[in-house]
């Protein structure tokens, strides 16, 4: 009779904190697209959201509001993939385990693409600031709010790259073998 491999801490912890925090998000995601739904849906709204973009808008941020209802009901369903695969995770199913690699790996995209996008933001608002005289000079701030982001997205990138490098090991693969 073959050996059954042994259910590892690693993997239940992390399916229960990611089933956490992915229900909770799945939860807010949900709300959200419930408020975009019933609040910006209005006629007025769309006319306001496709007419011409403010002079300076950063193209991201110009996609980011004529597209709005795409992006929160994209947000919602990476939630619901995340909440399903780390539900699968914890029952060790194969299929979840790989799903949530690509999670992981998808989540680090994520955060080293947001950060472009928040140079190109920041960038962006310190010409606003810079053309309204006798503004405050904001550089320390955004300094200072850059190299949080950095050390966020480097840190929860090197979280994520390491968690899917667990689950890839033979170890925890052994686990979800049938």
């Amino acid at each position: 009779m073959p050996s059954i491999a042994q259910k590892s801490t690693f993997v239940t912890v992390v399916a229960w904190v990611f089933i956490v925090l992915s229900g909770f998000g799945t939860l807010i995601s949900l709300l959200q697209n419930l408020m975009i739904q019933t609040v910006f849906t209005s006629p007025e709204v769309v006319q306001a959201a496709q007419g011409p973009a403010p002079p300076g808008a950063p193209p991201f941020a110009v996609f980011m509001l004529r597209h709005m209802v795409a992006v929160f009901v994209f947000f919602l369903l990476v939630q619901v993939l995340t909440l399903a695969s780390s539900i699968g995770l914890l029952m060790r199913r194969n299929w979840a385990r790989r799903l949530f690699i690509g999670v992981m790996a998808f989540g680090i995209v994520w955060n080293l693409g947001g950060l472009v996008l928040q140079f190109a933001m920041f960038s962006s608002m310190r010409e606003q600031f810079a053309a309204i005289p006798d503004a405050p000079d904001m550089r320390a701030f955004f300094i200072g709010i850059a190299i949080v982001c950095v050390v966020f997205a480097l840190g929860f990138s090197a979280l994520f790259g390491w968690i899917a490098k667990r689950l890839m090991s033979p170890q925890v693969v052994a686990e979800f073998a049938r």
